[in-house]
């Protein structure tokens, strides 16, 4: 395997793992909802979150899977995944 396959796999898993603890944070969110209001505050930024994470999930997939395959477009769907990457950097730096 080429090592830029191996970092956009460590990327995908990341992204994965972050999207997978956020959605069940959501879920938790969901359940005490009722319980606590001041949870209901924090909801929409964890939804944006969950969006970006799931966004950048599929974007780092079709990226691993085509440089697996060797596709053409494998350069292009690696572009999107570092502009990915660059935009999301650029989102949480404080």
């Amino acid at each position: 395997m080429k090592p830029l396959t191996v970092v956009t796999g460590i990327v995908l898993g990341t992204c994965l793992s972050i999207a997978v603890s956020l959605a069940a944070v959501m879920c938790i969110f969901l359940i005490l909802g009722d319980e606590h209001p001041r949870i209901d505050y924090e909801f929409p930024a964890l939804l944006g979150s969950f969006a970006i994470f799931l966004g950048m999930t599929a974007v780092a997939a079709v990226s691993f899977y085509s440089l697996l395959i060797g596709h053409p477009g494998r350069f292009v769907a690696q572009g999107l995944l570092w502009l990915g990457v660059a935009a999301t950097v650029y989102y949480y730096w404080p």
